[in-house]
């Protein structure tokens, strides 16, 4: 058992249930809450230590991460009457892999500074398969000798990490990731269409495509599930739609107006409008059949 570090884990869901046994499972002792208790129940069943609240896994944990699902989550559990900051005490580290606003993370990061403490935030791409195979690529914001203190941690966790920069840096280069996919999810979705009305036969179609130009994560992991009809999330379109909205708000901020971005998240709207919002990203196929055949 490794005694040095006693790691804590907020958040239990679809990626943070992998994502904290892996911790588990490379020796590390884990204090854990959840919500929902259930969600909870394989990671304590493994030997993890359950907390009551984020106070209690602050209170008990060397290094705290939290992975939940909305701003407000990150808030409530950070800021909330039982919340991390109630416990912190210096040389404390906090690592916030939720997709969140990068404005929140710099407010996070100021608090915890005032506290002696440290906050990195370092959000995910890579669904529940690279949770599940610690193949995720972590995007890391904050001091950069904190970053190298927890590199060996997020190491357990994914395989593509790097270092962005200051604060903030992360999150605005996950709002990067989820702006590529929300088009390219259209291009996915319209291509699989195109493919079924010219009488191809899709996983041949797929072998050529996804080995030239057109090659990328999504066709390669979604598109066959969309073949299935099995639009089980890997990450939640509600969640999704999260996220496209904050890479809005972000590009307003700035004075940007990216129309690829806005089309993608009123085709995302329309999926959760249908009643999909728990169905993963690939659930835009849907609202895209329901458009071509209104069309036709």
């Amino acid at each position: 058992m490794k005694n040095d570090i006693i790691i804590g884990w907020i958040g239990t869901g679809k990626m943070g249930s992998s994502m904290a046994g892996h911790f588990i499972n490379s020796g590390y002792i884990c204090n854990i809450y959840n919500r929902t208790y259930s969600k909870a129940k394989p990671l304590i069943d493994k030997g993890a230590r359950w907390c009551n609240n984020p106070e209690e896994v602050a209170l008990k944990s060397d290094i705290v991460f939290t992975m939940v699902g909305y701003p407000e989550d990150v808030e409530e559990v950070y800021f909330g009457e039982s919340g991390i900051l109630k416990a912190l005490r210096p040389n404390h580290i906090c690592v916030d892999m939720t997709t969140t606003k990068p404005s929140l993370a710099i407010k996070i990061y100021e608090l915890v500074k005032s506290m002696s403490a440290d906050f990195i935030d370092a959000p995910v791409s890579g669904g529940d398969i690279g949770a599940r195979n610690a193949t995720l690529s972590i995007m890391v914001g904050g001091e950069e000798n904190i970053y190298n203190k927890i590199l060996p941690l997020l190491e357990l966790l994914g395989k593509n990490i790097v270092y962005q920069g200051k604060v903030g840096s992360g999150q605005h280069t996950k709002m990067c990731n989820q702006i590529v996919i929300a088009s390219t999810m259209i291009g996915v979705c319209e291509s699989l269409l195109y493919a079924r009305n010219a009488g191809l036969d899709s996983e041949t179609m797929l072998k050529s495509i996804t080995k030239g130009a057109a090659g990328c994560w999504s066709l390669d992991n979604l598109a066959p599930r969309i073949i299935n009809k099995n639009y089980e999330p890997g990450f939640y379109v509600e969640h999704f739609i999260k996220d496209l909205g904050i890479a809005i708000e972000e590009s307003t901020r700035m004075g940007l107006k990216l129309p690829g971005l806005e089309l993608a998240k009123s085709l995302y709207d329309k999926v959760k409008n249908m009643g999909y919002g728990k169905k993963g990203t690939q659930a835009l196929m849907l609202a895209l059949e329901e458009i071509s055949l209104i069309k036709q």
